[in-house]
């Protein structure tokens, strides 16, 4: 039988634990990039759950370690035995359960998280039969429309349609606390559209339009980059989602419709032809880039 100052001590060093790994686990939010979208808080409420429980267990076993280290020490000389334990039925299912028990529930909230937020993978999109992506988990914000915008990935470069104002551009720009939705695609290899801020990475497979909605809620400039290697210049296929008020987003639009298409800058393309030109040997192959995409530029 434990004794009643043990019982009392286990409470306050579980006690103690809990509030360190709560402030693990709050600090785990600025570990992040600046949540930008809605969908960014179901990411990072789970990233400080596992955070919370990691902490809790590592500082747990450490402390335990440094306890006995420090409390229980013998005498070098002392080549007595310890006390014979044969075993303790209840101690083993309870060490067996909590692990078993923590596991399912740490997986059922991942794949709770995972189903919010209604990413499929490339093997999904070709084995199941689905008409277009499910939205999002985080909900619409009330009384606003819905932006529609089509995306084309290629090697190597985005482009970003905007139907409605007839608009092509590099650069992904949507109005803040609307939702989006975007309409991706590509005709070559696979790509993954990923923005580290959103906590969004969708996979893009060829011949097959993905539909995928989200709600920016920051307003600033966020790296798009493509999370699949899709090639030589792959780490180069790069881009940035605009975040802005709804009226400087309508504003951007009319100015991009009164100038004329021409052709975006592309590093790829660019390198490609240097690399091409005669006498110069890389020491590799490669695929040689789509024409550098016609945007609308304010440039």
């Amino acid at each position: 039988m434990m004794k009643s100052k043990d019982i009392v001590f286990l409470i306050f060093f579980a006690i103690f634990l809990a509030l360190i790994s709560w402030g693990m686990a709050i600090a785990s939010y600025s570990w992040l990039p600046p949540e930008a979208s809605a969908e960014s808080k179901l990411i990072d409420n789970l990233f400080a759950l596992f955070v919370f429980l990691g902490s809790f267990i590592f500082c747990g076993i450490t402390g335990t370690i440094l306890y006995l280290l420090f409390t229980r020490s013998v005498s070098r000389f002392d080549t007595s035995d310890g006390p014979h334990i044969e075993g303790n039925i209840p101690l083993e299912i309870v060490w067996t359960a909590i692990p078993v028990v923590l596991v399912l529930f740490l997986a059922s909230y991942s794949y709770k998280t995972y189903e919010q937020m209604a990413i499929r993978g490339p093997m999904d999109l070709v084995h199941l039969d689905m008409p277009g992506m499910e939205s999002a988990y985080a909900a619409p914000v009330e009384d606003q429309p819905t932006e529609e915008i089509e995306v084309e990935a290629k090697q190597w470069a985005w482009t970003f349609y905007y139907p409605q104002a007839k608009v092509t551009s590099s650069e992904l720009h949507v109005p803040k606390d609307q939702r989006v939705r975007l309409k991706m695609q590509t005709n070559d290899v696979i790509h993954g559209f990923y923005v580290p801020a959103f906590r969004l990475k969708q996979d893009i497979i060829p011949n097959k339009i993905i539909d995928f909605e989200f709600t920016p809620t920051k307003e600033g400039s966020y790296l798009i980059q493509d999370s699949h290697f899709s090639g030589t210049y792959f780490a180069i296929m790069r881009s940035q989602v605009v975040v802005e008020p709804s009226q400087t987003y309508e504003k951007w639009l009319s100015d991009m419709a009164t100038h004329p298409l021409v052709r975006a800058p592309n590093q790829a393309y660019k390198e490609y032809a240097i690399r091409s030109k005669p006498g110069i040997k890389t020491g590799w192959p490669t695929v040689a880039p789509a024409d550098p995409p016609m945007v609308n530029s304010l440039e």
